[in-house]
């Protein structure tokens, strides 16, 4: 019985020791990291691209005084004819798409001396048109105008190869951090010992600011925009600019 509580005890006293030894390593080894001092760099990389893919934001909205009904109906018969003729100037085997990014209808109301008066029902149908064929873009806003659209929202270019690009360019980004972390180090008498840390993303802006139509009773849509006397309406593209931001901290020895 003594024996055995002998036993018990060395074992404890062990365990005892060996889970001090390994708090003191632990211990050791973070205050060795937080020893360590460290350099912190920014670095940017950036690069033009001509964009190949466009989306055009195109508008359809209707209303009617007493019917809902009638200005949802308007609106689908407006809508399909957008559809329609516009699926068949995009290239869907290249991953050209048109889709509805939204869709309301709501009544709207006059608010005056606490009274809600109806002024009318409105229906709007928000349709994206997504294609690499930037060259039709013009095209494609007069035709939908031409059809009954009557507003095109926006216009937004991109490249379809951002991720490889992005890629590229922390790689560029990485390479100037370490070279510049270096340099900084070895001013200050100490070398790189290791990254501490690392972060990077990427972003893009067009030089091309978006161009917006509105077909309304003061928009002449016969000397604005008119296929058949002027051509389609110049969209250039221009070129997108892409950035990658990276910040680093490397341990010094």
């Amino acid at each position: 019985m003594k024996k055995t509580m002998k036993n018990n005890l060395s074992a404890l006293l062990i365990g005892a020791m060996t889970v001090a030894c390994i708090s003191i390593s632990a211990v050791k080894a973070t205050a060795d990291v937080a020893e360590k001092g460290f350099v912190s760099v920014s670095t940017t990389a950036n690069t033009e691209l001509p964009p190949d893919v466009v989306e055009i934001s195109i508008a359809v909205q209707t209303d009617d005084v007493k019917s809902l009904q009638k200005a949802t109906e308007e609106n689908k018969l407006i809508s399909d004819k957008v559809y329609s003729s516009l699926s068949s100037m995009i290239k869907k085997e290249n991953g050209d798409y048109i889709k509805t990014a939204n869709y309301n209808a709501y009544p709207v109301y006059n608010y005056k001396n606490e009274k809600k008066t109806l002024v009318k029902y409105e229906v709007s149908n928000n349709i994206i048109v997504h294609t690499k064929e930037i060259k039709d873009a013009g095209k494609i806003i007069d035709k939908a105008i031409s059809l009954g659209a009557t507003n095109i929202n926006n216009l937004t270019f991109s490249v379809s190869s951002y991720d490889a690009q992005c890629n590229d360019l922390l790689g560029i980004a990485a390479k100037k951090a370490y070279s510049r972390a270096t340099v900084m180090a070895t001013s200050a008498g100490n070398s790189l010992a290791g990254i501490k840390s690392m972060s990077g993303s990427c972003s893009t802006t067009s030089n091309t600011p978006a161009r917006l139509y509105a077909a309304n009773k003061s928009y002449s849509l016969d000397s604005a925009i008119s296929t058949e006397t002027s051509g389609s309406s110049p969209i250039q593209g221009g070129v997108v600019k892409l950035y990658a931001n990276l910040n680093a901290a490397y341990f010094v020895k």
